[in-house]
């Protein structure tokens, strides 16, 4: 793919996900790995309904700012999907409200955050993984995604934000829309005693799709 389409890409989906409120401000940030190893950033301090792309942030594979301007301060977030996700090309981080509500839940398990509430769910993010708080930006949040082993594509970061890997920019921000989706049905029905796919219901999906969970990620 031509780094050109990569630009316009990143504009296009960012602008989606602001419009429809899925990530207030400037916050979030998108990265795509590019065919030489280096990635297309989105610029700090920038918000996603109104990037430039020929301001975006071009990287060399060793981190080296090439051009635009200067990239987000979660780089190494992405960095650390990047080194353990050897399928992933591309991260979105965002700051949406019912997965940063779900991460601040005190009966949240770190292992699969979310139960196996719908089919698309378990399809697109498989289990999602929930992290300690550390401020934005503080590289000790690398060890942390580090500590994952690659097994989740898609973390919560807690009281911050979800963050997701792909194999494609878009099926990235499709499975951010699901995590969301369903971080926002489970503070619906919580309290409720609502029926969840059942283990042969869940071990079926793996089994036509082709998918696996994480160990403990279907329970």
């Amino acid at each position: 793919m031509s780094e050109t389409k990569v630009r316009d890409d990143i504009c296009r989906l960012g602008r989606s996900l602001f419009e429809r409120g899925l990530t207030p401000g400037s916050s979030g940030n998108i990265s795509v790995k590019l065919d030489d190893g280096g990635h297309m950033v989105t610029p700090t301090n920038t918000s996603l309904g109104f990037l430039d792309p020929a301001k975006l942030s071009r990287l060399a594979s060793n981190g080296r700012l090439l051009s635009g301007d200067a990239p987000t301060k979660e780089v190494p977030l992405h960095s650390a999907l990047y080194q353990t996700r050897g399928a992933a090309r591309a991260v979105v981080h965002l700051h949406s409200t019912h997965s940063v509500a779900l991460s601040m839940l005190p009966e949240i398990d770190p292992r699969a955050a979310l139960p196996s509430m719908t089919a698309y769910y378990v399809m697109k993010c498989g289990a999602t993984a929930l992290v300690p708080y550390y401020r934005p930006g503080d590289p000790a949040v690398t060890e942390a995604i580090k500590g994952l082993a690659g097994k989740y594509s898609s973390v919560l970061l807690a009281n911050h934000g979800p963050v997701v890997s792909g194999d494609t920019l878009e099926a990235a921000v499709f499975a951010m829309e699901e995590l969301e989706e369903t971080a926002k049905l489970y503070l619906l029905l919580r309290g409720l005693n609502p029926r969840y796919l059942s283990p042969d219901q869940v071990a079926d999906l793996l089994k036509t799709f082709g998918l696996t969970l994480p160990e403990h990620g279907h329970e």
